[in-house]
């Protein structure tokens, strides 16, 4: 452990017990004394506000450079009198240390102490996917051929944590906004602080009632019981809002009261953005909104597992659908269940 001590409260300074050493980053992974948190205390001038580039359920995000150049985002968490995110905490660093995805954030450091808790990522420099499609000029650049990448980056990523980590690891708070975009519009996944793992594969029993309204599986409601499959619903959701271009919101009802839904899925694409521009990309998005209603279907049983949806998008598979102007919400409710078989 590092020999340091750090004293911070929000608007206050923070101190160290000796002088820092610039540069090395990895200094607060490693706890080798090099102090390098006190690079990023400086460069963020105490966590001023005028670095903070967004604020979350669970802390603040500061966009920091270093003196050499190198640009990283700190996530410094809040802290109140009456409540303790000690678990939330701990539970993001368990997970962001023995996890590497290109598409799920990397946690570079952390700092740990009773009265100052950050932790230290890769700054994802266009922000979060929901700030861009609520913005209509960042809309526009996110074309067709993009989103679908992005779904498809974002179901490989859990996906792998599903079924590629040594115990299943369920995430408990997928949204539009905890997925990010990088220059290329490579997204990740990020916010670990809800995730747990399954031990053995098996579901348990959430104590806590994680994740946003609007986006929670609706067994959780009643069962409280924890599986990936309550990924999957939350997956659905953010997939159903790449291609609406915002959040589903009564869309979702139909799945609940099982009504006939006549409405053609042209009808509710992104307008601000052109119309699919050949056959191929058609494809690609009833691709999409099929594995959506496939991920939403109210029994956790009848959906497909992130594996199986993520190899449906990477490989591009086709259901024998009519063409996209011609499809009704109801085809994609009538044949969603598909998507396991590809």
């Amino acid at each position: 452990m590092a020999s340091i001590v750090v004293v911070c409260r929000r608007r206050k300074s923070i101190k160290s017990s000796s002088k820092s050493k610039s540069g090395d980053i990895l200094s607060i992974w490693n706890f080798d004394g090099k102090i390098a948190f006190e690079d990023i205390i400086s460069a963020t001038e105490n966590f001023d506000e005028k670095y903070c580039i967004g604020v979350g359920g669970y802390g603040a995000v500061f966009k920091i450079e270093l003196d050499s150049g190198v640009i990283f985002a700190v996530k410094l968490l809040h802290l109140m009198e009456e409540y303790s995110d000690e678990g939330t905490f701990h539970a993001e660093i368990e997970v962001l240390t023995k996890i590497r995805h290109r598409c799920i954030v990397k946690l570079y450091g952390f700092c740990c102490h009773s009265h100052c808790k950050f932790l230290v990522y890769d700054l994802i420099e266009r922000g979060s996917l929901l700030s861009i499609l609520h913005e209509q000029e960042l809309a526009k650049e996110l074309d067709w051929p993009r989103r679908v990448a992005v779904v498809r980056d974002v179901a490989q990523a859990l996906s792998y944590l599903h079924h590629d980590c040594d115990d299943p690891i369920v995430h408990r708070d997928i949204k539009s906004s905890n997925i990010l975009l990088d220059l290329d519009y490579k997204a990740c996944v990020s916010d670990f602080g809800m995730a747990r793992k399954l031990k053995n594969g098996y579901s348990s029993w959430s104590t806590i009632f994680a994740g946003t309204c609007g986006y929670i599986a609706p067994e959780l409601s009643s069962t409280m019981v924890l599986t990936e499959k309550c990924d999957v619903y939350s997956f659905g959701v953010v997939a159903l809002e790449v291609v609406m271009g915002k959040h589903p919101g009564d869309l979702l009802l139909p799945f609940f009261c099982r009504t006939e839904q006549p409405t053609k899925l042209k009808d509710v694409l992104d307008q601000r953005i052109a119309a699919p521009l050949s056959i191929d990309e058609e494809k690609a998005v009833i691709l999409v909104a099929l594995v959506a209603f496939a991920c939403l279907q109210v029994n956790p049983k009848a959906r497909p597992t992130m594996q199986q949806v993520y190899q449906a998008l990477s490989n591009r598979s086709h259901i024998a659908l009519r063409p996209l102007h011609e499809i009704r919400l109801q085809d994609l409710h009538d044949y969603c269940g598909s998507i396991k078989s590809i």
